[in-house]
């Protein structure tokens, strides 16, 4: 199980997959808004790992550079994880 993290109204989720040759690939859920109003994107990384938490903690980086993109770095400091 990963751990997600919510920052301001995303929660970012880490997902990985295990690959036939024994590496790992992962993706990343960036999601935002609620009901019927909920968008979800997923960013679909290219680089592999040998170690499963590893490339879930890339993913999870990824994601939150992703919204630093259009975040401003004061609200970096909220960051609550959230168990899956």
């Amino acid at each position: 199980m990963h751990t997600n993290t919510r920052l301001g109204k995303y929660l970012i989720s880490p997902l990985t997959k295990a690959l036939e040759n024994g590496w790992f690939a992962c993706s990343v859920s960036i999601r935002s808004g609620a009901g019927s109003m909920t968008t979800d994107r997923v960013l679909r990384l290219t680089r592999l790992f040998r170690d499963r938490c590893v490339a879930a903690e890339y993913a999870r980086s990824e994601g939150l550079q992703w919204i630093r993109a259009g975040t401003s770095a004061e609200s970096l400091r909220h960051l609550t994880p959230v168990m899956a």
